[in-house]
């Protein structure tokens, strides 16, 4: 029968046969891409098309469900990568100043695309859609191009990465306002401080949240726990936490790269990211094939115009306003153009951008064409852009224009001294950080009141409704939530108090009643504080129903139990502070390559500094640095290992190299690619090397007489058999266990050994005088 439905064991083969597809066909083509020097986010999208729906005879995946539940899949441990890449720390490094770059370069591509779409007769929707594609850019391709060109390590790869860790979280922004956008047609926009105030608070609750629960479990997983159950656990976070977004009303994404920006401040983020690896390679290939798969070829020839004067767009849109928004932040002219060029691909979170809109049928399906089209012309542009961007912001600074020069050189000087002025302002430097902590605290507390019901409706769905008797579950969750909420209103008020005090004394100073004014202006300050304080609640405080009755008594008995437990919430509250302190210093502990210098600052330098990743089967793997002697060969420092997370800066000639090791190699350009190729020369005819569980412990008898009869283990240790670990002495029945280095061996012992089978075999046959 045609119509009848496909049985559930059938349908689960089917989705098994599309992911052997396409993570078979993802390897070919990634193979191939390699082989062409070209980025594989270019052939997964190619590869997808090929083998999706819309181009028979070679379609091998038809099914439209199954490809968006892959691009969904994929989608939650990409963004978890990206999210990964997120560090606090570097971020404080950059300062405020790139923040503010990112924003004004977001905010002028935002405005340049939507005049540009009117242009192109997008009506004021798809025009809105189409700038939020080109305001972020793909953080994989960037990071991939700027790897494969060395670039990494100088300046300006280090800030065109950072931006593209904060266009993420621009991208994420988008999201929800976008989500806002769909929701309330027209007045979404109206509700933008709305959306964002909410996904602040969201994030601010689930991040407070996880910086407390996170590192504490995966400590106790990696003291008490197999390697594989914290993979099994860090990936039930991983879709528990993107689940809970999509509860909360926000995507997917938004959940998975929370995830992986807390377990990037902890310090088991590089167990995690080795952990992850595979997965990471495998889902975001699966991500980007499904993506390509969704694509009609026809739409996208049908197309072809929009396409290229999009990506031009997107490519000199974006550069300029990268460039501007430096520019306006203090970055010299030349070191600004090579950014502003290297930030120009866009991808994956222009693809899931354009998948919002198309799925809820408020931009025609011909985006998805476009966004893929863009981003491949713009990926493709990518390395041959970064790879000239010296030469042309050369080219560019010596034809600037004198009176422009001028202006930059003017407009730099007084940031430089509005900086200073900054830095010497006591008031600021005094009240500055108490800002944050009100800032993020009103964000947490009005996160845990928002959100409330979605979280009561959870518990209940979990214990029922009448859990233990009637009413008892509601009465408990409120009272938890209220004495949660407790103890950061204590702090958000003590902080106000102490805020109110600073600006009461600075207001008086100097005056000729100030003892008499300085209380009076305190008090005043205090209370337009609680008043503010007062209308934030009652605008985030649910009450709908029952709960305003049981939140009132609650309230009342909170306020009796402020007058009691006074010095105990400000304790507790001291206990959360220095919780969210370590989780957010104890990741700094250790180096990473991260740290290493910036060797073009001025272009004066002629040095290089690239990685290199020793692979599993390199015939450098076991040798020290000065058995490879790099520097006499090839010309080239090696200037930092990183091992399973921890940074050797500098490491000593007697360092020895293990596969996975990243190797900080410093040289000219073509010294650098000539240790590359040393490191990653493949053994071809070395022995495979003996595996872990090889290891084993056997007994051989020493003959009468024979080469060992008469010597110590420390003498025997010198020659051919070393390798094997003498465990025991069985001599006439005594038994010598662990014997010391002096030990001498005499006919007829019985020694017990420990080691792989070929050097026990070498043993035996050198005390038999066979070798």
């Amino acid at each position: 029968m045609g119509g009848a439905p496909v049985p559930a064991a059938m349908q689960g083969i089917e989705f098994v046969q599309d992911l052997a597809v396409v993570v078979l066909v993802a390897g070919l083509v990634g193979w191939v891409c390699h082989r062409l020097h070209l980025s594989v986010v270019v052939g997964y999208l190619a590869a997808g098309m090929v083998v999706g729906p819309y181009t028979p005879p070679f379609s091998l995946v038809h099914d439209r469900g199954r490809i968006e539940t892959l691009a969904q899949v994929g989608l939650i441990f990409l963004v978890f990568s990206i999210g990964m890449r997120l560090s606090l720390r570097r971020l404080r490094q950059f300062g405020l100043g790139l923040v503010i770059a990112t924003a004004l370069g977001a905010v002028f591509v935002f405005n340049l695309t939507r005049l540009a779409g009117t242009l192109l007769g997008f009506n004021p929707i798809e025009s809105f859609f189409l700038a939020s594609m080109l305001m972020v850019s793909s953080s994989a391709v960037i990071s991939k191009v700027l790897l494969e060109l060395g670039a990494m390590h100088e300046k300006t790869g280090q800030l065109a990465t950072a931006m593209t860790v904060l266009e993420d979280m621009v991208a994420v922004a988008m999201l929800t306002l976008l989500s806002s956008f769909i929701q309330f047609g027209r007045t979404g926009v109206a509700r933008l401080g709305e959306s964002l105030g909410l996904l602040g608070a969201f994030v601010a609750l689930a991040g407070i949240a996880g910086l407390l629960l996170v590192p504490w479990l995966l400590r106790r997983l990696s003291a008490s726990a197999a390697e594989e159950l914290q993979t099994v656990t860090t990936a039930g976070l991983l879709l528990g936490l993107a689940l809970l977004a999509r509860q909360a009303g926000y995507s997917l994404a938004l959940g998975a790269f929370l995830l992986g920006a807390i377990v990037a401040e902890t310090p088991h983020r590089h167990q995690v990211d080795r952990a992850f690896e595979g997965l990471r390679d495998v889902f975001s290939a699966v991500f980007f094939v499904a993506i390509g798969m969704e694509i009609d070829l026809t739409e996208l020839v049908r197309n072809a115009g929009v396409i290229v004067a999009v990506a031009a767009l997107a490519v000199g849109g974006r550069a300029t306003g990268c460039t501007l928004g430096l520019l306006a932040t203090g970055s010299r002219t030349k070191e600004a153009l090579q950014v502003g060029l290297a930030m120009t691909p866009i991808g994956e979170f222009s693809f899931i951008i354009a998948q919002v809109g198309v799925a809820a049928a408020v931009v025609p399906e011909r985006f998805y064409p476009v966004a893929v089209g863009v981003s491949l012309l713009t990926t493709l542009a990518a390395a041959p852009l970064m790879r000239r961007a010296e030469g042309i912001s050369t080219w560019l600074v010596a034809h600037e224009p004198r009176l422009l020069e001028n202006w930059i050189d003017y407009y730099q000087h007084l940031l430089q001294q509005l900086r200073w002025r900054a830095r010497r302002s006591r008031l600021w430097q005094l009240s500055k950080r108490r800002f944050v902590q009100i800032g993020v605290e009103i964000l947490f507390v009005t996160g845990l009141l928002v959100f409330s019901e979605q979280l009561f409706a959870m518990v209940e769905g979990y214990l029922g409704r009448d859990w233990h008797s009637p009413r008892a579950l509601e009465f408990g969750f409120w009272s938890a939530l209220v004495l949660v909420a407790l103890a950061p209103l204590v702090a958000i008020w003590r902080n106000l108090s102490a805020l109110a005090l600073l600006y009461a004394e600075v207001a008086t100073a100097g005056q000729r009643r100030a003892a008499t004014l300085r209380p009076l202006v305190e008090t005043g300050l205090k209370t337009l504080a609680g008043v503010g304080l007062s209308l934030w609640l009652s605008a985030v405080v649910p009450l709908g129903g029952a709960t305003r009755w049981l939140l009132t008594f609650l309230a009342l008995l909170a306020v009796a139990a402020l007058a009691v437990f006074w010095r105990k919430l400000i304790y507790w509250h001291s206990e959360l502070e220095i919780g969210l302190h370590e989780a957010l210093t104890e990741a700094d502990l250790r180096g990473t390559v991260s740290t290493a210098p910036w060797l073009r600052s001025d272009g004066d330098w002629t040095l290089n500094i690239a990685e290199c990743v020793v692979p599993d089967q390199a015939a450098c793997r076991g040798r020290t640095l000065a058995e490879l002697g790099l520097r006499s060969r090839c010309g080239c420092s090696v200037v930092g290992i990183e091992r399973q997370g921890y940074m050797i800066a500098n490491p000593p000639p007697e360092a020895a190299l293990y596969p996975r090791d990243r190797v900080l190699l410093l040289g000219s350009a073509p010294q650098v690619q000539a240790a590359k190729r040393l490191l990653s020369a493949i053994s071809g005819t070395e022995a495979v090397s003996p595996r872990f569980e090889d290891v084993r412990m056997e007994s051989v008898v020493i003959p009468a007489q024979g080469p060992a009869v008469g010597s110590t283990l420390a003498a025997l240790a010198s020659t051919r058999c070393t390798g094997v670990l003498v465990a025991g002495i069985d001599r006439g029945g005594r038994r010598i266990i662990n014997p010391g280095a002096d030990e001498t061996l005499a006919g007829g012992d019985e020694v017990l050994l420990l080691g792989t089978p070929e050097k026990i075999d070498a043993f035996r046959a050198f005390v038999r005088g066979e070798a």
